[in-house]
C-alpha cells in the first residue's frame, strides 16, 4: 500500500512539487518557533537563585565618560550613599552591585580550563547582597568581616562553576577561583544566580567582594530590600536623600519586579510576533493544500468511481487520499530535517540535544496533523462519489 501511495505521488509530481516546497518552508519556520518556545519552557522553571520581591534597584550615574576610571572621592561618595540608604527605617538591607538582575549586558570573563574556554558572569558586590537578594549558600560562607585584610581576594561562585572547576561545591571551597596560583580564593558557593532572568540558560557566576575602600571600583547600582508595608512616599524620600548626598550625580529607581516584567516582554515579544506570522503562514498553507486536494478529487472522479465499482469502500478511498497527503508531507519534512540536522553538527544553536530533538518531533507532528486535517474534507468528498459517476466520463 505504501509503495502504491508513493507511486501515485510520483505520478502527480508536477502538482505535488509546490506542496512539497510549501511544507518544507513551513516546517523550517515552525521548527524555529517551536525550538525557541521549548527552550524558554525548559529553563523557565529552573531556580533563579534569588528573589525580586520588595527589592528596588537604584541605578547610579556618576557622570563620567569611562567606567575604567574612578577616584577615591567617588568611592567615598558611593559609601555615603549606601549609609544614607541603610539609615531609612523602611530598608531591611542594602548592597552595592556592579550589575543587577534582568538587565542586558554585564561583565564577563573566561579562563582556560582543561583545554577549553570556561566563560562566566563576573559581578562586583558588597557584603549585604546575600541579605538583599536572598541567595542560598550551599558550601562555605558568604563575604564577611573575616575577609578584611586577607592575603587573598575572596570570591563566591555558583554551584555550576564550582563543579566545573573542582567536581563539587564543597571541594571548591578554599581553592583558587580562576586558575592555579591565582590570588583569588573561593570562600563560598551559592546554589544559583541567573541574573539575566527566567528565559536564559543558566551559566557560571563569580562574585567579587568590594568594601568601598579607596582602590575599589564603586558599584553602579544599589539594591535595596524594602520592609513589608513601606509607605507610598518612600521612593520619593529616598531619591531626595540620595540627591542630597551626591548633588552632581543622577539616580533612577526601579522595582526589580517591574524590571522582571520588562525583561520577560523583551524575550517573549519576538516569539509572539514570529508565532503570529507562523500562524498566518500555516493558515495559507492549509488553505492552499485543501484547494489543491479539492481540485485533485474533482479531476479524479472517474478514477475514484472505477475504484468504487471494483469494490473499494468509502474507508479505502478516504485512506488513499489521506495517505497521498501523508506521503507528500513526508517528502517535505525529510528535506526540512536534512537541513535542520546540520545545525547541531555546526554547533550553531547552542541548545541541549534533548531540547533540539523534542522540538524536531513536535514540529514534525504539528505539520503532519495540519496536513492530514486539511485532507479530511476532500477525502470525505471523494467517498461521496458513486460508481455510476465514472460512466459520465466514458
Amino acid at each position: 500500500m505504501i509503495k502504491h501511495l508513493f507511486k501515485l505521488a510520483w505520478n502527480r509530481k508536477s502538482a505535488n512539487a509546490l506542496v512539497v516546497v510549501e511544507i518544507f518552508v513551513s516546517f523550517l519556520v515552525v521548527f524555529g518557533v517551536v525550538l525557541t518556545a521549548v527552550q524558554y519552557a525548559s529553563v523557565y522553571w529552573r531556580p533563579l537563585g534569588f528573589t525580586s520581591d520588595r527589592v528596588l534597584n537604584v541605578a547610579v550615574d556618576v557622570k563620567q565618560t569611562s567606567d575604567d576610571y574612578w577616584s577615591p572621592e567617588m568611592v567615598e561618595t558611593t559609601r555615603q550613599l549606601l549609609l544614607a540608604v541603610q539609615s531609612f527605617d523602611e530598608v531591611e538591607a542594602a548592597a552595592g552591585s556592579h550589575t543587577v538582575p534582568y538587565l542586558m549586558g554585564g561583565s564577563y570573563g573566561s579562563i582556560d580550563h582543561e583545554g577549553r574556554a570556561l566563560e562566566f558572569d563576573r559581578n562586583e558586590v558588597t557584603d549585604d547582597l546575600l541579605k538583599v537578594m536572598g541567595l542560598e549558600v550551599v558550601a562555605g560562607r558568604w563575604f564577611g568581616r573575616e575577609d578584611n585584610g586577607a592575603a587573598y581576594e575572596p570570591v563566591v561562585v555558583n554551584a555550576r562553576l564550582a563543579e566545573e572547576l573542582y567536581g563539587s561545591a564543597h571541594e571548591a571551597v578554599g581553592q583558587p577561583a580562576l586558575e592555579p596560583g591565582s590570588e583569588t580564593r573561593i570562600v563560598g558557593v551559592v546554589s544559583e544566580y541567573r541574573r539575566t532572568g527566567e528565559f536564559t540558560t543558566p551559566g557560571n557566576v563569580i562574585f567579587e567582594r568590594r568594601t568601598l575602600e579607596n582602590d575599589d571600583r564603586p558599584p553602579r547600582n544599589i539594591l535595596i530590600k524594602v520592609k513589608a508595608g513601606a509607605p507610598a512616599d518612600f521612593e520619593e524620600r529616598l531619591a531626595a536623600r540620595l540627591q542630597s548626598v551626591a548633588r552632581d550625580w543622577s539616580f533612577r529607581i526601579d522595582a526589580l519586579e517591574s524590571m522582571r516584567r520588562t525583561s520577560a516582554q523583551i524575550y517573549l515579544m519576538p516569539l509572539a510576533i514570529f508565532g503570529l506570522v507562523t500562524g498566518f503562514l500555516m493558515l495559507m498553507v492549509a488553505l492552499g493544500l485543501m484547494g489543491v486536494l479539492w481540485q485533485s478529487v474533482t479531476r479524479r472522479r472517474p478514477e475514484i468511481g472505477v475504484r468504487r465499482a471494483q469494490g473499494a469502500t468509502a474507508r479505502d478511498i478516504c485512506l488513499q487520499i489521506v495517505g497521498e497527503v501523508a506521503v507528500v508531507t513526508t517528502l517535505g519534512l525529510v528535506a526540512g530535517m536534512i537541513v535542520v540536522l546540520q545545525l547541531p553538527l555546526l554547533d550553531i544553536l547552542g541548545v541541549d540535544t534533548s531540547i533540539f530533538f523534542a522540538s524536531l518531533a513536535v514540529s514534525a507532528a504539528f505539520v503532519y496533523l495540519l496536513t492530514v486535517a486539511c485532507a479530511l474534507y476532500p477525502s470525505w468528498l471523494a467517498t461521496r462519489i458513486q460508481p455510476a459517476e465514472a460512466l459520465h466520463y466514458e
